[in-house]
């Protein structure tokens, strides 16, 4: 079933505007989350948010029964659309929808560039070239307001080593102080280092990425992640216990959730050559939400040879009509959030998905994925604890 993200009060959005406004900020262009005591945020001395990437509220229901997860989880909110890092992360970190922030998956097509670019590496697709290197910065192309920068509390941003000083973490990083951590244990030490450094009221921002790679090498349900999982219940443990009376609210989150695909459920649009013909370029999005660009005079044949090829698999939608129906958030656009969505998008069913592999690729090679308008891939979990 094709669910599209709630955004008048039931999205990550939506706690992002909750956040910001406890934090002393600014109001935001979208409600706050509705069910969620604004006074529990507005009276604690730190208000902290892990976002376990990829932690779907499906696998917490099915998988983790009994977990200390479980018992603290306040409610089920939306991603955004799509449900994917590359949006929900930049949502984490701007308080905006893909509406406004104008990231829409892991390939965007950036007409002011003439290129598809992965944007959280920001790297040029079609030869992996660093794009600074050109002398394009995130903060020119994304023109991003960092979230930090819209609250008058002292803010941290912790995240692993390998990422924290990534020029798109920088980009987002605004006053926030850098945390960077090794393991799941030096994370835990990060917050509760933050927490105590001062009396002064804080905004945490605390990002751990394991369980989503976990669960795109071996699958949400293998038990690689399932012992990662156990392992991330005994961390949240621990670090509410080290929070005990620090005035703290502990707030969990995710980006998105997870579908397990097999190879027999990955197509690769270089096995379909005649649809393959009527791409302008590249897909972009994601493997289970594609953007399609086509060629002039060819958009006729695009739809005939994806109802020929793709109907059992993937539901076609003119991408405008998308934007009107609220797919990427509420209010004013982007001004280039049309042509980042392409002229049609293929919203995968079931659990299938659709790749693409350019020359001098390699064929993806994964078991999980996400991205999709599915109720397993748009709903995650919040946990709330008072400490």
């Amino acid at each position: 079933m094709t669910l599209f993200p709630d955004y008048q009060g039931g999205s990550i959005v939506n706690l992002m505007s909750s956040i910001i406004a406890a934090c002393g900020g600014e109001a935001t262009r979208y409600p706050v989350l509705r069910n969620l005591d604004a006074d529990c945020l507005t009276n604690a001395r730190n208000v902290i948010l892990c976002v376990i990437d990829g932690l779907g509220y499906d696998y917490l229901i099915r998988h983790g029964k009994g977990s200390s997860l479980y018992q603290h989880l306040h409610s089920r909110i939306h991603a955004v659309a799509p449900a994917t890092t590359a949006a929900s992360i930049t949502t984490y970190l701007t308080g905006l929808a893909p509406q406004q922030h104008g990231l829409t998956g892991w390939y965007t097509w950036f007409r002011e560039l003439g290129s598809v670019v992965t944007v959280l590496p920001f790297l040029a697709r079609c030869n992996r070239s660093d794009l600074g290197l050109a002398g394009i910065t995130p903060q020119t192309l994304f023109g991003h307001q960092s979230v930090f920068d819209l609250m008058s509390v002292s803010s941290y941003s912790i995240s692993p080593e390998w990422i924290a000083r990534s020029v798109f973490n920088q980009a987002h990083l605004g006053k926030a102080g850098l945390m960077p951590y090794r393991d799941l244990q030096h994370y835990i030490y990060q917050i509760t280092d933050c927490v105590r450094r001062h009396d002064n009221r804080k905004y945490i921002y605390a990002y751990w990425p394991g369980f989503d790679s976990l669960a795109h090498e071996y699958g949400v349900n293998s038990s690689a992640v399932a012992d990662h999982f156990a392992l991330l219940d005994e961390a949240f443990q621990q670090l509410t216990a080290q929070l005990s009376g620090t005035e703290s609210v502990v707030l969990l989150s995710a980006d998105h959730g997870f579908v397990d695909a097999p190879v027999e459920r990955q197509l690769d649009v270089n096995s379909l050559p005649d649809l393959q013909q009527c791409l302008q370029i590249p897909l972009c999005g994601e493997p289970r939400l594609a953007y399609c660009y086509v060629r002039n005079g060819m958009q006729q044949r695009f739809v005939d040879s994806v109802q020929n090829e793709l109907a059992h698999i993937a539901e076609l939608y003119p991408s405008q009509h998308l934007i009107e129906r609220g797919l990427y958030g509420l209010g004013e656009r982007h001004p280039e959030l049309a042509s980042r969505v392409g002229d049609f998008t293929l919203v995968m069913k079931e659990n299938y998905v659709l790749t693409q592999r350019l020359p001098g690729e390699r064929a993806i090679q994964m078991t999980g994925f996400h991205g999709g308008l599915s109720s397993t891939e748009i709903e995650v979990p919040l946990i709330l604890v008072r400490c």
